[in-house]
């Protein structure tokens, strides 16, 4: 049911807001690549499954960079797929390089970009060697606030610049994501990074920016909760206390709290019925090896066969695995 808040807005902003165009002309992208095969189950089973697979947060599996950070709703799916897939990491307690990590995620987006994976590794290892050991909680809370606010981080990282340099400019600050491109952070010197920048003056800058900021952007009250318990910080400071607020996680609403991270339930369900299901399938096909077809010889050919079909996990060739339902 649509909240009255939905319903009080006009049209054209409530499309706008939810995206809907981008998904629409995405959605029509994927039916002409696909129009051969999507012509046997017909275009309105086509656009059902495919705004299913929206809402599901399942679209964004191996598509490209510029699709998956196109959207406030495709950011965050990003997030919760790649916490469920490797969560395991942390659950078994495994340390992983930044190098590592970034392989991670181009198993879900193959051309994600190594640069956002760097700056996420950073906040974790304050600009210690890259090549150090992290845990998969504190790269994936680092990582959710580097990769959802990358554009408000970039302003952020201009704006404490300047304070560090004494600049007080009143120009608007401009994100260049709609080109799927980061500017380069800048350079903060060691001196610069000692001293930080008086927080109050910090958070004003921020507050503004905040006003006109047409990307997401952490609730300004959270920042304000931030930048209240201490007079002087560092960017990377200020980037430390953002992934490690326990509000901030719960307003962007992708992951859970960090004592759940290792814990999901319904993943856990799922993953012990497949298990089960390939011994119980694995047990079967063994037992009608061992059993005489009808003409007296092993049925290894028929078996041979059925190792050439596709299992149902394999790869679609729909990039936002979309599945016709039985």
């Amino acid at each position: 049911m649509l909240s009255p808040e939905r319903l009080a807005l006009p049209d054209y902003e409530y499309l706008a807001q939810r995206h809907v165009l981008t998904y629409m002309e995405d959605a029509v992208c994927q039916l002409l690549e696909n129009k051969e095969d999507v012509s046997q189950y017909g275009i309105a089973r086509f656009f059902t499954e495919y705004f299913n697979s929206v809402c599901q947060g399942t679209h964004i599996l191996f598509r490209e960079f510029s699709f998956i950070q196109a959207t406030p709703h495709n950011r965050a799916s990003f997030l919760r797929a790649f916490w469920r897939c490797f969560r395991t990491v942390g659950k078994n307690g495994d340390l992983l390089t930044m190098k590592e990590y970034h392989c991670l995620l181009q198993l879900l987006c193959p051309d994600f970009p190594l640069e956002l994976t760097q700056k996420a590794a950073r906040i974790v290892l304050m600009d210690d060697a890259m090549d150090c050991l992290m845990s998969f909680s504190d790269f994936l809370l680092a990582f959710q606030i580097q990769f959802y606010y990358s554009e408000f981080l970039e302003s952020v990282a201009a704006i404490y610049q300047d304070l560090l340099s004494g600049k007080n400019p009143n120009t608007v600050i401009v994100p260049t994501s709609s080109s799927g491109q980061h500017r380069q952070r800048p350079n903060l010197g060691e001196v610069s990074i000692l001293e930080g920048v008086e927080a109050s003056l910090f958070y004003q800058r921020l507050e503004s920016l905040c006003d006109r900021h047409k990307y997401s952007c952490p609730p300004p009250a959270l920042v304000k909760e931030v930048l209240s318990n201490v007079q002087r910080l560092t960017f990377y400071g200020f980037l430390v206390a953002l992934s490690k607020h326990r509000g901030i996680s719960q307003a962007l609403g992708a992951l859970p709290d960090k004592a759940d991270l290792m814990h999901d339930p319904a993943m856990d369900e799922e993953l012990d019925r497949l298990v089960v299901r390939s011994r119980l399938h694995r047990t079967s096909r063994q037992h009608r090896a061992e059993k005489p077809g009808d003409f007296g010889f092993q049925r290894r050919d028929k078996l041979e066969a059925l190792e050439k079909v596709p299992s149902a996990s394999a790869r679609t060739p729909y990039p936002y695995r979309w599945e016709p339902k039985q």
